[in-house]
């Protein structure tokens, strides 16, 4: 029973940790750098020039992202509409 209680508690504290994520999101960034010879993968790029650049040195190519839904990349601080012109 305590075993029971314990996970039903862990569980719900991880539900309302994660509370502000409603499910899975899509990358709202356009162009994944796929690496050479270490297979890494990092879709972070704005743009196919800031790819390139990342890439440079390095080995690889630039890809297209698969899941861009085409959305703009904000961060939760400037994401936030309140009414009012940020000074």
């Amino acid at each position: 029973m305590r075993t029971i209680v314990a996970t039903l508690v862990t569980l719900l504290a991880a539900f309302l940790i994660e509370g502000g994520h409603h499910g899975a999101q899509a990358d709202p960034y356009r162009w994944c750098a796929q690496y050479g010879g270490r297979g890494a993968t990092n879709c972070y790029f704005h743009n196919l020039e800031q790819c390139r650049l990342a890439i440079s040195g390095n080995g690889g190519f630039c890809v297209p992202n698969n899941f861009y839904d085409g959305r703009p990349a904000t961060t939760p601080e400037y994401g936030i509409s309140r009414g009012r012109a940020p000074r």
